[in-house]
């Protein structure tokens, strides 16, 4: 029956209790049912006959338009008994979404030129903003924040359903914005305290960096205490760290990078994430397509249509034609 109902146009009508239609012959039926004895002595009154026939004559005049007038409130006040409505138009429920904080390293050594993107070398933070760009595409009904980090951590976006605003803030962040330090642990603990209060299960940070903690007055092993207390699960990625750089776009090698994966590796842990390496901008995407496996947007259920409740029209009409039907035939009484 729901199927049905579900393939009606939007404000299509239809009746909740469609059964109390049966009242509609109801006045016919009363009219049939017998309410006197026809044994019982009649009561016998003495009367003027040619005044009777002038009343009676007055009465057939426009007894059928008072008869029609309470016919059709009668019926009226059967539609309002039977609960019409109108569906409304199909509204999708939300959808069971992520309260997710974008951790971003902006230090010096974001901007080491040993990545490539579409044949071309490029730095790890223009690498790192394609790659993030993409999984923000991806992540359709998530609140998302953004935190960016160097010497100090800074918030450049709250969390907002606005991907198209996270989108622009990331775009625009340089090398050097917060410092050229790395303050680990600071990023961390504000992350936190921008998901304290969101609902538990969903708060997830997504941690980008390419260094060690050198900055801060938080180290990232107590910082992570404080995320797991307040149940939020912490994702961390370390970037780079091959220390090739590039002359000419010609790759040169190099010692690699002091990337603190143990300390990282730790945080995640603790915090119920997982910690990934990459060293590559393939291995970044693959990272963060990874990520919105383990953190899925739970899809919308099935799509509901309202019902609009539309009893009060009939019911007043009903009232209306009643007040007319007795009035009619009281002024040709």
């Amino acid at each position: 029956m729901q199927a049905l109902l579900d393939m009606l146009p939007a404000g299509w009508p239809t009746f909740a209790w469609p059964w109390l239609w049966l009242l509609l012959p109801l006045p016919v039926l009363m009219r049939w049912w017998p309410l006197r004895d026809e044994n019982a002595p009649a009561l016998r009154v003495p009367y003027d006959p040619a005044r009777l026939q002038l009343q009676s004559a007055k009465g057939r005049g426009g007894a059928w338009l008072g008869a029609m007038l309470l016919w059709l409130a009668w019926m009226f006040l059967c539609a309002a008994a039977a609960r019409p409505q109108q569906l409304g138009e199909p509204v999708e429920p939300p959808r069971e979404a992520r309260q997710m904080m974008l951790a971003v390293d902006l230090s010096g050594s974001m901007e080491e030129p040993d990545m490539q993107l579409g044949g071309r070398i490029v730095d790890r933070l223009t690498a790192a903003k394609a790659v993030l760009a993409d999984f923000l595409d991806r992540r359709e009904g998530d609140r998302i924040g953004l935190v960016v980090f160097g010497q100090r951590a800074y918030a450049l976006t709250p969390l907002t359903a606005d991907r198209a605003t996270v989108r622009e803030q990331l775009r625009d962040s340089v090398v050097g914005l917060a410092g050229r330090e790395t303050a680990l642990g600071d990023a961390i603990a504000l992350s936190v305290k921008r998901l304290r209060e969101q609902p538990e299960g969903q708060r997830v940070v997504i941690m980008l960096t390419d260094g060690l903690n050198t900055a801060g007055v938080l180290e990232p092993l107590k910082a992570a205490e404080l995320a797991k207390a307040e149940g939020v699960r912490v994702y961390t990625i370390a970037f780079g760290g091959t220390g090739q750089a590039s002359l000419f776009g010609v790759q040169l090698p190099g010692g690699e990078d002091p990337v603190d994966e143990e300390t990282l590796s730790k945080v995640a842990s603790e915090t119920g994430g997982r910690f990934f390496r990459a060293r590559d901008t393939d291995e970044l995407a693959g990272i963060y397509a990874e990520l919105d496996r383990l953190e899925p947007v739970q899809s919308a259920g099935p799509a509901v249509r309202p019902r609009i409740e539309r009893y009060g029209w009939p019911l007043a009409v009903a009232l209306l034609l009643g007040v007319l039907g007795l009035a009619w035939r009281g002024l040709r009484a």
